[in-house]
């Protein structure tokens, strides 16, 4: 199975083909590099652009005026804060100009911890994204979904903002991408740059497929009638090894895949949490003005009278950074027992 980078660059090359992309670039997107978690290697619009990630957005932002479709790269999500001034104006001018104008960019970027990163290069930017009316904002947890819901952005006609997470980069998925050949190390062999000289390599893509994920379409990946629990991009996958535990011991668990955090699938939340009459939200973002904090506000607003117990959130703490030393990273951000003692504590509650 494809890892989740490699699933990224099949997307961006389905959609160079496909989908009308014109410039895939960002610092070291191009060659020889492809991008420092390997994501654009090999692919024929991929360039590099100097070390200026207000540039890149506005860069992104003329050729989408132009009537091209970027996809930019934030090589690292911490440094997209000194480009919001420019985020907020490409999200609001479809709005602005009464659908006159629209901008079809997407921009990339890895997010969140996990890669020893420590302070400068572990920032969530969840929350932040959310606030950027006019954008919408994906984050996958999975290859599969990693391809489908950058095609889907691919083919939208104004600004998407997806974002990878850093520590799942190199999980390989448990679902085939269509198109994708059955050998793991055959593909390796055909999209994988070597180590050493690449100036004469050249990838062999796949005959590669369509497959979209719709954007504001959540996923139930574990079904349970005691509690909801809502996630997205790194703390998914935790999460669903948290419920498998605590199935064992009989207390089943309800997952859900949120994908899009903006729009998000509420219908899908709301019919779970109707279901279940509790619910956890979990990620990684810090906890003070959380988008689970919303989540759990909305939640409160319309279903109170159906709730057994108050709303819970689980996020990162709300500190200035992360430490080097794995400690420190794992005492900032949610960890396996975090999120076991955050379920077990959020299914005792009483009504």
């Amino acid at each position: 199975m494809a890892n989740m980078a490699q699933a990224i660059r099949m997307a961006l090359h389905y959609a160079e083909e496909n989908l009308g992309v014109t410039d895939v670039f960002g610092e070291d997107t191009g060659a020889p590099l492809g991008g420092v978690f390997t994501c654009t290697q090999g692919l024929k619009t991929a360039w590099n652009s100097p070390l200026d990630e207000r540039g890149i957005i506005g860069c992104a932002m003329g050729l989408a005026f132009a009537g091209q479709r970027p996809v930019a790269e934030i090589q690292f999500v911490d440094y997209i804060f000194n480009t919001v001034d420019l985020l907020k104006l490409a999200g609001n001018t479809c709005w602005s100009s009464n659908g006159d104008w629209h901008l079809p960019m997407v921009v990339r970027s890895p997010a969140g911890s996990g890669i020893r990163g420590s302070i400068y290069h572990s920032h969530s930017f969840d929350s932040w994204a959310t606030r950027l009316a006019g954008w919408k904002i994906v984050m996958p947890s999975n290859p599969l979904d990693a391809y489908g819901l950058l095609l889907a952005a691919c083919k939208e006609e104004n600004p998407v903002l997806y974002l990878e997470p850093k520590a799942l980069l190199r999980i390989k998925g448990e679902e085939r991408i269509p198109g994708e050949p059955a050998d793991d190390k055959q593909l390796s062999k055909m999209i994988d740059a070597p180590l050493g000289d690449r100036s004469q390599w050249k990838p062999q893509w796949p005959a590669l497929e369509a497959y979209v994920v719709p954007i504001g379409k959540g996923k139930t990946v574990r079904e349970g009638d005691a509690l909801t629990v809502v996630s997205w991009g790194r703390l998914l996958p935790i999460c669903v090894k948290a419920a498998d535990q605590l199935k064992e011991v009989g207390l089943s668990v309800e997952v859900i895949d949120l994908r899009s955090l903006w729009p998000y699938d509420w219908e899908l939340v709301k019919g779970s949490i109707q279901k279940t009459r509790r619910v956890l939200f979990v990620n990684e973002d810090t906890e003070v003005t959380n988008f689970g904090e919303h989540l759990a506000r909305r939640t409160t607003d319309e279903l109170f009278y159906e709730l057994w117990a108050p709303p819970r959130v689980l996020a990162g703490k709300h500190l200035p950074g992360i430490g080097l030393a794995d400690p420190l990273e794992m005492a900032s951000v949610p960890q396996l027992k975090d999120v076991l003692e955050a379920m077990r504590h959020a299914a005792s509650l009483q009504p």
